[in-house]
């Protein structure tokens, strides 16, 4: 059963990794580095409390491994498709650094 992506004029197969968050594989890493960029602004200044930085390592070790099963699960990816889940790695591993 095939679900298109919840993002307006988006026709694109949801694949089952993703099926949860109901998004392609371009959207979901845009929110991913999105949510990132988020929690990098809130981190800079270095007075985030222990709660709030076990919540982001929750939310980087979550979506690696979600993007990881999306990455080696066999599917027809493009090779822009295959640069932007690495991009999307690195920004996940920079905020890990952060």
């Amino acid at each position: 059963m095939a679900n298109d992506c919840e993002v307006k004029g988006c026709k694109v197969d949801v694949p089952p990794a993703l099926r949860e968050h109901n998004l392609c594989v371009l959207h979901f890493t845009l929110s991913v580095e999105n949510r990132c960029s988020e929690m990098r602004r809130e981190t800079a200044l270095g007075n985030t409390p222990h709660e709030r930085q076990r919540e982001i390592i929750k939310f980087i070790t979550e979506h690696g491994e979600r993007l990881g099963r999306v990455a080696t699960r066999g599917l027809p990816l493009t090779d822009d498709l295959k640069a932007r889940i690495l991009s999307t790695f690195l920004t996940l591993m920079n905020l890990r650094e952060n």
